[in-house]
């Protein structure tokens, strides 16, 4: 399923370019703990925005596994990005719990800034090397936790970089369609 509406929350799956996003007033960025341009999202980010993201960033940082924190968007299509550093897989310990957080994390900043749409990519599932299918579980099982608790945040985009990346997002957000007000799925 590639979009459902939980407690009033819109959550959809899309296949794009994360940079690419300008009906969403914010994005988030797969980041590296010193907030560098690098590979990947952070890469399509930075080339996007300008140097003007690497400046604002460069005194966030070093941040943790699990930890977000919010900037402008620059040249961006997007007023903000935020930066969460997923944990790497095998390495940072407890990796649910981490790759968890980052989401959590990013869904306060963006209530905190009174964000209406955000977009996520697979976090976590690149160079850091966490396994899609339990990555897509454990972000959209996030997400769709926190959504009652939600007031400015009134949709969530993943936005996949490859077609068989999206199925695997919209599956298991497909294992919440019908839940509302119910117990949610086992994930």
């Amino acid at each position: 399923m590639d979009t459902i509406q939980y407690a009033g929350l819109t959550v959809e799956c899309v296949t794009g370019d994360i940079a690419a996003q300008p009906d969403l007033e914010a994005v988030v960025n797969a980041a590296n703990a010193w907030l560098r341009p690098g590979g990947g999202v952070a890469g399509a980010l930075h080339r996007a925005a300008g140097p003007e993201l690497a400046a604002a960033c460069a005194p966030l940082a070093p941040i943790r596994p699990g930890q977000a924190v919010i900037t402008a968007g620059f040249r961006l299509p997007n007023t903000h990005v935020i930066h969460c550093l997923g944990p790497v897989h095998g390495r940072d310990h407890p990796a649910d719990a981490l790759l968890a957080e980052c989401h959590r994390n990013a869904l306060h900043l963006a209530e905190e800034a009174g964000i209406p749409s955000l977009g996520f990519p697979a976090l976590s599932t690149g160079a850091f090397g966490f396994p899609l299918q339990q990555a897509a579980d454990i972000a959209v099982s996030t997400v769709l936790e926190m959504a009652p608790g939600l007031r400015s945040l009134r949709r969530v985009r993943f936005v996949l970089r490859r077609e068989a990346d999206r199925a695997v997002f919209a599956a298991a957000l497909g294992q919440w369609s019908g839940t509302e007000g119910s117990d949610p799925p086992q994930t």
